[in-house]
């Protein structure tokens, strides 16, 4: 047999691993999802079509979302129950630092592409901005403030379904004259949606202070490794069902557009500057950071988190992804589970790179297309408060429409003009979650590299010893030292 019919029988007996076969069938996913929306827009569907090809994807939503609250707790218990207060610390410092910097970068790079391509064109708006609009908005501040009031909930339980939001109401005051008079109060009041940051908060400081316990706390530290075991089980199940979802979510998505052409050419250039921005965040700026950390080759380690990129697409979510993230950092790339069980839901919840990115070109391209000239004063506050703004996104789909009401109230830019990228936000976002989760896959990577001695030289050494049983005997042990 001749060296080429061996090299060609060696090829095709080669097996496929389970992370090659899920990577492929993901992909696969996301261009029939495509294909299969615009095939079917040709027919012009009812909603109750369009509603029966989402329904796989939104019971993968709700699997994934099912995984959140068990996964964040476990992962998180367990990773720092393992760690002494000072290797906890110094990963802190290491993670926070990494996210100071690229949600900052991030933010500058948006606001650079935004003033010198000038996507935005005064003709989009028949009616411009002449004056504030007379809605009350919450400040800045009171959201910064509620960010504070999140990472304390007074209820862990309802921390897991509700979160506290400031809102303006409005109060008529009798005067001692019998007229009455508006008052504007503050209030902090409870809405839907899980606060996945208090959470976190209570988790963190729960593994700390497992670990300085140690021995007696021993039980509970053994209970969530073993609840962290099953969780990631459960998740690899998930993940064999991933392509079908993802691909019914994209299709969904694409026929609940109305009229794409006429949107594509109106905010064709807004677009590309929202994609510009976060593609060179993306292929540039991360990687560089990684390389100057690591002295690796970055874009091999992105290669390693594909399959949490390709599932982002699909959920628009970083939270929703975690589980798959979890999987390609620890599985692909080799990085320490303890690492990633602490940076990793940290990072998902408030390192959000390319929501603030989009929040800073999104409200400099509102101010063009109304004809405002931002101050440096105005842009620099852009720059700040769509940094301020991302760390407190949730990490859910189109959170960033949410919290750009403040980069947009700071600045005095009208609100309801968010309306004109609604109809682009659906494709926006699945990009911008796709650089938040390989940001954080990459803070993961980095914390790893710069922590990496200090966890090796933690790591309990096995020594065999003998010992001399009661009855003469002798005995082989293991100490641990």
């Amino acid at each position: 047999m001749s060296s080429n019919t061996r090299k060609g029988c060696f090829l095709f007996k080669r097996s496929w691993t389970t992370e090659e076969i899920q990577l492929v069938l993901t992909i696969l996913a996301i261009f029939g999802g495509i294909l299969v929306g615009f095939v079917v827009r040709v027919q012009e569907p009812s909603e109750k079509t369009i509603h029966l090809i989402g329904f796989p994807g939104e019971i993968f939503m709700n699997m994934l979302k099912m995984m959140i609250l068990p996964l964040i707790a476990s992962s998180l218990i367990s990773g720092l129950s393992q760690l002494d207060a000072k290797q906890s610390g110094r990963m802190s410092a290491y993670a926070f630092a990494y996210y100071a910097l690229t949600t900052s970068v991030a933010v500058l790079t948006g606001i650079a592409l935004v003033l010198v391509i000038h996507p935005g064109d005064a003709s989009i708006k028949s009616d411009k901005f002449m004056s504030a609009d007379n809605e009350q908005h919450v400040s800045a501040f009171e959201k910064f403030l509620d960010l504070i009031r999140n990472m304390f909930p007074d209820n862990i339980v309802q921390a897991s379904f509700q979160q506290t939001q400031t809102d303006y109401v409005i109060k008529l005051i009798a005067n001692n004259d019998n007229t009455t008079r508006e008052s504007l109060d503050v209030i902090a009041k409870k809405v839907d949606g899980m606060n996945v940051l208090g959470f976190i908060v209570f988790c963190i400081v729960f593994g700390v202070v497992i670990g300085q316990v140690g021995e007696k706390a021993q039980v509970l530290a053994n209970f969530f490794t073993a609840l962290d075991l099953v969780i990631t089980k459960i998740v690899i199940i998930i993940m064999w069902y991933s392509p079908i979802g993802i691909a019914s979510l994209i299709a969904a998505k694409i026929l609940g557009i109305l009229n794409i052409v006429q949107t594509a050419k109106m905010l064709g250039m807004y677009m590309f500057t929202v994609i510009l921005g976060l593609g060179v965040h993306l292929f540039v700026t991360i990687p560089l950071i990684y390389f100057a950390v690591s002295r690796k080759n970055p874009y091999k380690f992105m290669k390693g988190l594909v399959q949490a990129a390709l599932t982002a697409l699909g959920t628009a979510s970083s939270a929703a992804t975690l589980p798959i993230t979890f999987h390609c950092l620890e599985m692909n790339n080799k990085v320490d589970p303890r690492i990633t069980k602490f940076v990793l839901p940290v990072g998902a919840t408030i390192n959000m790179d390319g929501t603030a990115l989009y929040e800073a070109v999104a409200s400099v391209f509102i101010a063009q297309i109304n004809g405002i000239e931002l101050s440096f004063g105005q842009v620099a506050t852009v720059s700040l408060t769509a940094t301020l703004a991302s760390i407190g996104a949730a990490s859910i789909p189109s959170a960033g429409l949410v919290t750009m009401l403040i980069v947009l109230t700071a600045v005095g830019l009208p609100t309801s003009d968010i309306s004109l990228i609604i109809a682009v936000d659906w494709l926006l976002d699945r990009l911008r979650t796709c650089v938040n989760v390989l940001g954080d896959g990459f803070g993961c990577g980095c914390v790893h590299e710069r922590c990496r001695r200090d966890l090796i030289d933690s790591e309990p050494q096995h020594i065999p010893s003998i010992v001399v049983n009661g009855d003469g005997t002798f005995e082989k042990v293991t100490e641990v030292v």
